[in-house]
């Protein structure tokens, strides 16, 4: 029997962007044991999922009547999965008609035997390959990032995602980034999924530290190559995005990291990041100074909310 793959999309808001996806994966389901193609819509206002409908695609819908966060769509798209491989694939990629057929074809392979999570070679929108991979997030890379030292001395402050040269090459990575994201399907059922507490970002850096803490490897595999975006969805809320993006960080860091080093994020975030994005937002002009600081206000909030770095199975790390 060759090995099965189920496909989950989220979709919030994507325009017509859904049904050139999922043409794509028709385009390339031949010599594809292709188990379920799941779209998890999370409250669309607009009309992405009747036009994605129309791809010649047998496509299984779940409607949410909220916006349920990207980790927790997921665990609903996976849930009951009879596949042997999930692929979590976000909705501005286009895939090539081997992509499918060339990833599972590597993961079955016996030296991939301890690959747990795979991803593969992404391609913007000139053509050139772009970011694929990431490196497991520190306090240091924190602090590069924020202050701006990591474009000055990246010898020194290490950025979070690696360059196209970096992931240039099929090899081990740290994690992958979530719009092309293949997982071992018992893998993620052991993991129990994604940690719905991430809304959205750092759910799939989480999901990758606990499979390399669970003895898996994470590889990028440059001989499968699909089409991405990037930032569709989120570029529509930018003051949510960066909320979430720095709310993610904060229980990336309560989660892995030690209690001093997690206060250490903490420091950063309000007294160096936020001092910093607001400035170059009022160089910026427009609307984006009120949207730094929407986003930080929204953030003070949520660090003052009673109990949420108790609620985290705190998995101490030196």
């Amino acid at each position: 029997m060759p090995a099965s793959i189920d496909i989950v999309i989220v979709n919030w808001n994507t325009g017509d962007v859904l049904r050139e996806c999922l043409q794509s994966i028709a385009d390339g389901a031949a010599g594809v044991a292709l188990a379920r193609v799941v779209v998890v819509d999370n409250a669309s206002s607009d009309n992405s999922l009747a036009l994605a409908l129309t791809a010649p695609l047998a496509v299984q819908v779940i409607r949410n009547d909220v916006n349920r966060g990207f980790g927790a769509a997921c665990n609903q798209g996976a849930a009951s999965s009879p596949a042997d491989y999930l692929l979590f694939l976000n909705p501005d990629t286009r895939l090539e008609v081997d992509t499918l057929r060339n990833t599972i074809a590597f993961l079955e392979g016996t030296a991939q035997r301890d690959v747990g999570i795979c991803g593969i070679r992404l391609e913007g929108d000139d053509g050139h390959a772009s970011t694929s991979a990431a490196r497991f997030p520190s306090p240091l890379m924190f602090f590069g990032e924020a202050s701006g030292l990591a474009r000055l001395l990246p010898a020194l402050f290490p950025r979070h995602l690696l360059t196209a040269q970096e992931c240039g090459s099929t090899g081990d990575v740290d994690q992958v980034i979530g719009a092309y994201f293949v997982i071992r399907r018992p893998l993620f059922d052991t993991l129990q999924g994604f940690d719905e507490r991430f809304f959205v970002y750092f759910e799939e850096v989480d999901l990758s530290l606990r499979a390399r803490l669970a003895g898996y490897r994470s590889v990028v595999f440059d001989g499968a190559q699909a089409y991405h975006k990037g930032g569709l969805s989120s570029d529509q809320v930018k003051a949510a995005r960066l909320f979430y993006s720095l709310r993610g960080r904060l229980l990336y860091a309560w989660k892995h990291f030690s209690t001093t080093r997690a206060w250490v994020v903490m420091a950063i975030t309000f007294g160096v990041e936020c001092p910093a994005r607001l400035a170059v937002a009022a160089l910026k002009g427009g609307t984006a100074r009120a949207e730094t600081a929407e986003a930080f206000q929204r953030l003070l909030a949520f660090v003052n909310t009673p109990g949420w770095r108790t609620s985290l199975d705190l998995q101490r790390r030196p």
